[in-house]
């Protein structure tokens, strides 16, 4: 299973857009060096096409994932229930800076992998009331 990505460096802490093709693996390494820095940003897509692409943003155990089906439309997937929807504003790295989400937007970090890996494997996002439009 063929992956396009673009990730945080676990060098620099810094975004690097350029994209590489790999197997699931060394994503999965990739993102495991990242955990282990206690944070990072992936986007993953399709060999087969620019869309849809998936954006993972974590801190720690708080996750944010992002679809974009096209250029033109973004959606945040609802949280989880991992920080309450009413909670203090949680922040992750958007590639660079961090963002600042209520906890409606927060997963747990393994879940939101989880949903990457499933994405990775399948094509599919999940249900569509599962996620919100921007």
């Amino acid at each position: 299973m063929s992956v396009v990505w673009a990730a945080t460096s676990p060098e620099s802490g810094l975004f690097r857009p350029a994209e590489r093709c790999s197997g699931w693996g060394d994503l999965s390494d990739h993102f495991d060096e990242l955990r282990s820095l206690g944070q990072g940003y992936v986007e993953v897509r399709s060999p087969r096409g620019d869309f849809p692409m998936l954006s993972l943003a974590f801190r720690g155990d708080q996750a944010v994932v992002y679809l974009m089906s096209s250029p033109e439309q973004m959606f945040l997937l609802a949280g989880d229930g991992t920080v309450p929807s009413s909670a203090a504003e949680v922040e992750v790295p958007i590639m660079d800076d961090l963002a600042v989400f209520t906890g409606s937007f927060v997963l747990d970090t393994d879940r939101a992998w989880n949903q990457v890996h499933t994405f990775i494997r399948t094509r599919d996002v999940g249900p569509p009331g599962a996620w919100h439009e921007l």
